[in-house]
């Protein structure tokens, strides 16, 4: 059986790695040796699917885009979707993922059910709120580092269509482009904004506001919409690529589109909700160096000077954010360090500089802290060990489930180690000794030795 196969290859191994989405080295393990990692995604399986209550049950391994392959023909579709079709959904559970709709509909974890894991000691257990609730909850938003999620069970959405109705609507500066995502948030389930924060003087921060919801089968194409096939992105731009020189006039463009937009327009919820699955290996765009995502939530209480903060701290260390997106976040939630509370997230795509991003992030990381917010770990490669304590009081909570099942942290990862101690950890614990070779799942298992 294919679980059994994803539980015997989890043996062993410091981590499970899905389809390595994360921006940051969530999904990467330590690098003070060769350890194993158990690649999930041939534990790909649908284990069933109820069509009256909507609830599937799923292998770690499936991605959401054949999820969606397989359940949106039936008119259902995930409660919760990240900016891309190309993840796990064990991944989906480990970093709690959030969309466009977190003002109504929370992060996934809230429609999770249940979840199989196979602990650091070779036990298989079922957890969820009714039973063994401590590790359930540190597993949403954990990071797999509780356990090796094997299968989930959650509820999908049931839609009476599968199109989107969507509103466009452009904003002329960044104070009226989060007042008009504010407000359409309170009519709107789905909403996200986009801001070109390479525009100068007054203008800088304006944007477009993308506002959806599930049609009704009244306004919905009799057809089903079609998964577009993705163009292939077939070199790695130059460095000199990527700037305020030639990024400047493609925002003019997509601003001056999003003021013309046609209102009320319906559209496939491939384009809503993926536009960058249409393009394989996007980030090639980004150069060699690559770029990294500083994505963090700042609490919203009608002012806006802790917004115009964080865009003078990227004009101190002269980098300017290439790409912006903004979205409207509700309460917190199960998850014991799920990311979004209720607030602005701002998700900030810049080049990876040498010597200007550690300083760059580390001061915005101190805004944030200041201004009682926090970043998304699945975004994150830069924050120090010190910063994520202080914007994170349930930290402690966290660590302290994952000692009761895990004392030794022999599931682990660069990130574990960066953020969360575990090199002094585990080199205080005896442990069992690092094996060799680490496999991933299916019925005929693919040995994958993953090293420093």
């Amino acid at each position: 059986a294919h679980g059994d196969d994803l539980r015997a290859n989890t043996r062993g191994s410091v981590l499970s790695r899905g389809l390595g989405r994360s921006y940051g080295d969530a999904s990467l393990p330590p690098a003070d040796g060769r350890h194993c990692v158990a690649n999930s995604t041939r534990a790909n399986r649908l284990l069933s699917f109820d069509a009256d209550t909507g609830v599937v049950r799923a292998e770690a391994g499936l991605s959401l885009v054949d999820l969606h392959r397989c359940l949106l023909p039936q008119r259902f579709f995930t409660p919760v979707s990240p900016g891309t079709q190309y993840v796990t959904v064990g991944g989906m559970v480990a970093a709690d993922i959030h969309g466009k709709n977190h003002h109504v509909a929370g992060c996934f974890g809230e429609h999770v059910l249940g979840l199989t894991l196979a602990l650091a000691d070779g036990r298989v257990v079922h957890t969820s709120d009714d039973e063994h609730r401590d590790l359930f909850r540190a597993t949403l938003g954990g990071m797999g580092l509780t356990g090796h999620i094997l299968d989930v069970e959650f509820r999908m959405e049931s839609l009476a269509s599968p199109w989107i109705e969507q509103q466009v609507e452009s904003a002329p500066d960044l104070d009226s482009l989060i007042t008009a995502l504010e407000r359409g948030s309170r009519e709107w389930p789905m909403t996200v904004a986009w801001s070109d924060l390479l525009a100068r003087g007054s203008s800088r921060g304006r944007g477009t506001l993308i506002q959806g919801r599930w049609a009704g089968a009244d306004r919905a194409p009799a057809r089903h919409p079609r998964l577009k096939t993705p163009v292939s992105i077939p070199f790695t731009a130059p460095d000199w690529l990527l700037g305020r020189h030639s990024l400047g006039p493609y925002n003019w463009l997509r601003y001056t589109a999003g003021r013309l937009a046609p209102s009320g327009a319906i559209v496939d919820p491939f384009q809503f909700f993926y536009p960058l699955d249409l393009l394989l290996d996007w980030t090639k765009l980004y150069g060699p160096r690559g770029f990294t995502q500083y994505q963090c939530v700042l609490p919203y209480d009608g002012n806006h000077r802790r917004y115009h903060e964080m865009l003078e701290v990227f004009d101190r260390h002269d980098q300017a954010p290439l790409l912006c997106v903004i979205k409207d976040c509700g309460p917190e939630g199960r998850g014991t360090l799920s990311f979004p509370k209720r607030g602005i997230s701002f998700a900030l795509d810049f080049p990876v500089h040498p010597k200007r991003t550690q300083p760059l992030v580390d001061e915005l990381n101190e805004l944030v802290i200041g201004e009682g917010g926090r970043v998304y770990l699945a975004k994150d490669a830069f924050t120090r060990a010190e910063h994520f304590r202080a914007m994170e009081p349930r930290l402690d909570e966290f660590l302290a489930v994952r000692d009761r099942w895990d004392p030794g942290r022999s599931i682990t990862s660069a990130l574990g180690y960066r953020l969360f101690g575990d090199a002094e950890v585990r080199r205080g614990a005896a442990g069992p000794a690092t094996p060799s070779v680490a496999t991933a799942s299916h019925a005929t298992p693919l040995k994958v030795a993953v090293g420093s």
